[in-house]
């Protein structure tokens, strides 16, 4: 069976740059730190380490988001949202996407995720539902701020990326619980 399309495949085709992980990789199952504990699925809602290299000539920031295209609710669901990253940071520790905000240094601000928090909210597909997608892309974007606010949605946060972004790269591990 072929796999469904991801968020970006119907967007314009952008350059590709590394994107690397200590805690997840393409395919691979999230472990428990990156699996949600406010949704009852024994995780930690840890973001996952991110560093990234090779971004395109021109970037003045990047936004990182984490995206399940498998979710069942017709539109996906937004896990993470962070934004105005500048362009001299390359990586993200593990964590720096908590709800307390210990991540929000130099400018970065991050957006409310489908469940209506501010940072990240790990994997918790419904039980049987089978494999999820975790999208975790970090957008290289010819702007240093982008012209959102706290109380964007991250749909509204990628309308305003469009047309910005000069670069992205992405790491999909899955999820699912039994």
């Amino acid at each position: 069976m072929a796999q469904p399309p991801g968020p970006y495949d119907f967007l314009p085709a952008v350059a590709s740059f590394e994107l690397r992980s200590d805690d997840i990789a393409d395919g691979q199952m999230l472990s428990m730190p990156q699996v949600s504990g406010i949704f009852g699925a024994g995780g930690e809602d840890r973001s996952p380490h991110l560093t990234w290299s090779g971004a395109p000539e021109g970037t003045l920031s990047y936004a990182v988001t984490c995206f399940d295209p498998d979710a069942p609710t017709g539109s996906g669901f937004w896990h993470w949202v962070m934004y105005d990253i500048p362009a001299s940071r390359t990586e993200l520790a593990a964590a720096a996407g908590d709800v307390e905000g210990t991540g929000l240094r130099w400018g970065i601000k991050q957006l409310r995720n489908d469940a209506g928090m501010a940072g990240y909210l790990g994997a918790a597909p419904p039980p049987g539902h089978g494999p999820h997608r975790y999208i975790f892309a970090v957008h290289a974007l010819s702007v240093a701020t982008l012209p959102i606010d706290a109380n964007a949605s991250p749909a509204f946060c990628g309308f305003n990326m469009f047309g910005t972004t000069l670069g992205r790269a992405l790491i999909t591990p899955i999820y699912e619980q039994g």
